[in-house]
């Protein structure tokens, strides 16, 4: 007689097990906060970095803002059971709000929690998971832009700090950062890959300048950044010295997931003129039904073809894929989303009345996907990486 077969993950002895209570103790948690919480704490403030950073302390206060990090560093604890629950019940729930510590919160500190010393980790991951501190990338400059390693902001050490001496260019958010990661050039004689070093660096010091650059959409969202003799305390370095190209190539890592999942995170309902996240497609639903084309069978394909690509987007983000994947197919999404809502939104003329809300917001993310191919590193970066690193493909010839 054959015995009876052990018990799978959906018996009542696992069910009812201390681990399993807990996770959904957990998940109860986090919906009251999604539910609750948040819509109090972002009523009770105006003002968008007020907002944002009233909903990151919110955040950190629950006990989910530093979820993937070491308690003893200010973190919430590494348990990926518990990050996992929390990712679920959150996605396309977070206000758009967390865009201001987007930076931080997943590329910024992520590297510090990985390479950094203990008494950087110690400094800066509690402020930046808690909504103290709000970082920028400081990376490209006018001539180091898909050549990163050309970059030749040096950094030169003085007694106990570094002294930065440059310029950065597109760098998102720097009029309201506190800090910046920075690549810098430690020693010029060596390889452009190797004399390279990774710092946290201070904004808010009279060595740093920061200018805004205005885009065809209108806004300001990127910064040119001027350093003269800015410094920098000598231990503040993110791994080793003259060993920061490791370092940046981990962090853009970070970078291609976050930008790569961001549209399957944020609110759908929420019309906001900022960052560079696909149209999402309930908002596109929405907007052909005010149209009256809500039965169009064309139109209908292609809501069916975006919704399709939407949730690749959000499985992409619970695998273990290559991160160029996901940030090539959400500029993919997002030039597929732009297009449509010009057929709906503006086929009309290219021009309307100001209080045509739609219209408006609209026009700005056609105008804004564009910068989807280009942030984060362009699409013919990405492929070149997908094609030589992760299938093994022979390099492009280099001139």
């Amino acid at each position: 007689m054959r015995s009876a077969d052990p018990p799978d993950a959906g018996t009542d002895e696992l069910r009812d097990s201390p681990r399993a209570s807990a996770l959904a103790s957990l998940r109860e948690k986090v919906r009251e906060f999604f539910d609750l919480i948040v819509p109090e704490t972002l009523a009770q403030h105006k003002g968008r970095l007020e907002r944002a950073r009233a909903w990151r302390k919110a955040l950190y206060q629950a006990g989910f803002g530093g979820l993937g990090y070491p308690a003893e560093f200010g973190g919430h604890g590494s348990d990926p059971a518990y990050l996992a629950v929390y990712e679920e019940e959150s996605r396309g729930r977070l206000p758009p709000e967390e865009d201001v510590f987007a930076i931080g919160a997943r590329m910024a500190l992520p590297i510090i929690r990985d390479l950094a010393s203990p008494d950087v980790k110690r400094r800066f991951l509690r402020p930046g998971l808690s909504g103290e501190e709000i970082w920028c990338q400081l990376y490209s400059e006018p001539g180091a832009g898909s050549d990163l390693a050309s970059l030749s902001t040096s950094a030169v050490a003085d007694g106990d700090e570094w002294v930065v001496n440059g310029q950065k260019v597109w760098t998102s958010g720097a009029q309201h950062s506190q800090m910046g990661i920075l690549l810098a050039r430690t020693d010029p004689e060596a390889p452009k890959h190797r004399g390279i070093t990774m710092f946290a660096l201070p904004m808010e010091q009279a060595g740093v300048t920061v200018r805004p650059l205005r885009q065809m959409t209108g806004a300001a969202d990127f910064n040119e950044v001027f350093f003269d003799d800015a410094r920098i305390p000598r231990s503040w370095v993110v791994g080793d010295v003259n060993d920061g190209w490791r370092a940046a190539v981990a962090l853009l890592g970070y970078e291609r997931v976050a930008t790569g999942t961001s549209s399957v995170e944020r609110e759908a309902s929420a019309h906001i003129k900022g960052g560079r996240v696909p149209i999402p497609v309930a908002q596109l639903a929405d907007l052909a039904r005010a149209r009256e084309r809500g039965d169009d069978p064309l139109v209908r394909q292609d809501l069916a073809r975006l919704y399709s690509g939407e949730t690749i987007m959000g499985w992409l983000g619970r695998r273990s894929v290559h991160p160029s994947i996901g940030k090539l197919w959400r500029t993919q999404q997002g030039r597929a989303a732009a297009q449509l809502a010009h057929r709906l939104a503006l086929s009309g003329g290219a021009s309307w009345e100001p209080d045509d809300a739609d219209r408006d917001y609209f026009s700005y993310q056609v105008l804004n996907c564009r910068a989807m191919s280009i942030g984060g590193g362009t699409d013919e970066v990405q492929r070149n990486t997908l094609a030589e690193k992760a299938l093994g493909l022979p390099r492009e010839p280099r001139s």
